[in-house]
């Protein structure tokens, strides 16, 4: 079958709800994907920072098998030999009192809107059904219906109310709005992403996080930060918030929280807050399966043993100075922004071509990545990743741009 063979099945049988590019993955090793012809290419996208470590780390893979091979899932009416030894070693890495394990980082969002909730009842005292939640404009949180509910992207919600309530958005890295929403004492938390990936790598102010979380500390509200793409080395340290000092109330992890080889998220927070939830009101079939542990614990020792934080933060430079050259270079690219390996760059439409035509030609030229909003493209390579490799990329990428702007 070819590539078009393969596509023609998906928009035959599958729900029209993504608009891939037109390449057809068949195979993935380290920083390198295949399509069904056998063409190679670069991966800038990572599966939206899901595989960090590269794609089919020999260290995962193994974990896999080994304990596919031995039990794959007892659900959490049983105890099982791999999940303690996980929980042990995840709060341990991050440093805090428990983790509650779910699946999909969407997953790992709800449980923490709940966990605040709960929180705020039963230890803030925030009368019962009253207890609202900060967010972003520009936030991405996931898809289900709660989340949406608190989303400023029209694909994201227009059609799909009622919405759920209880939420309150103020612009990103704004702290005055923020000071003004945290005097109401109705209010249980601010959910926040460190960086704001999907709408674009927005990075904010120097301090902003900082004195977020200094403000939610003055009103007792707590601090809930969605590392599920910024976190684990993406961005240069550990957790983007790292980046400030902060260690938030509710760490939310996802994607690379399994080097992309099975869906694992995780919430972790400490024994006041964790504890407010009883047995029976929050869970999952699959959260916290012998195989999700045993992936995780290789996928995180991965990150540490191979130094993956400290190659993004000196990668992440170098590919901004580069892209600089084609901000000062090319009218098609307006300006670069970003933090490690999660970076933007902003595409002015010129002779009538988009970020989706610029990332075509990309891959006709032997490098995939995707738009967002238009006349954005992020960048995301795993960050296995060396120097030799991204220069190789960045000539990928400003031959692309030349050629589109000479058209």
């Amino acid at each position: 079958m070819t590539s078009m063979d393969f596509i023609k099945k998906e928009d035959q049988y599958g729900a029209h709800n993504y608009h891939p590019l037109p390449v057809v993955l068949d195979k993935g090793e380290g920083i390198f994907v295949w399509d069904v012809e056998g063409k190679k290419y670069f991966d800038f996208l990572s599966a939206y920072s899901a595989v960090n470590q590269g794609h089919c780390h020999p260290k995962i893979v193994q974990a896999l098998a080994e304990q596919a091979k031995t039990l794959a899932l007892t659900s959490r009416a049983f105890y099982n030999s791999s999940l303690g030894v996980y929980e042990e070693y995840i709060t341990r890495y991050f440093g805090y009192d428990k983790v509650l394990p779910m699946n999909t980082g969407a997953e790992g969002d709800e449980t923490a809107l709940k966990l605040c909730r709960k929180w705020a009842y039963t230890k803030k005292g925030i009368p019962e059904n009253q207890a609202k939640i900060i967010v972003c404009e520009g936030n991405f949180h996931g898809r289900t219906i709660t989340i949406i509910s608190m989303s400023t992207d029209p694909d994201s919600y227009k059609g799909f109310g009622p919405y759920t309530p209880g939420f309150v958005v103020v612009p990103y890295n704004d702290l005055d709005a923020l000071k003004k929403e945290l005097e109401d004492p109705n209010v249980a938390g601010f959910l926040v992403e460190p960086i704001q990936g999907e709408a674009g790598v927005y990075v904010p102010e120097d301090g902003y996080l900082k004195k977020a979380y200094e403000l939610c500390k003055s009103k007792n509200v707590l601090f809930i930060a969605d590392e599920v793409q910024t976190g684990l080395a993406r961005t240069g340290k550990l957790l983007a918030c790292d980046h400030e000092g902060v260690r938030p109330d509710v760490l939310i992890l996802g994607k690379a929280l399994s080097g992309g080889m099975y869906p694992v998220s995780a919430v972790l927070c400490d024994n006041d807050i964790m504890l407010c939830i009883k047995p029976g009101e929050h869970g999952s079939t699959y959260g916290g399966n012998p195989l999700a542990a045993k992936v995780a614990i290789a996928a995180l020792e991965v990150l540490k043993e191979e130094k993956l934080a400290e190659n993004a933060e000196k990668l992440g430079k170098i590919f901004r100075a580069e892209m600089q050259k084609l901000v000062d270079k090319y009218e098609m690219v307006e300006l670069v922004r970003g933090k490690g390996l999660l970076n933007a760059v902003v595409i002015k439409p010129t002779n009538g071509l988009k970020a989706w035509d610029v990332c075509l030609a990309m891959k006709e030229n032997g490098l995939i990545a995707k738009p967002t909003h238009e006349h954005i493209i992020r960048f995301a390579p795993p960050l296995v990743i060396n120097e030799t490799q991204l220069m190789e990329a960045i000539s990928i990428i400003s031959k692309t741009i030349g050629q589109l702007s000479n058209k």
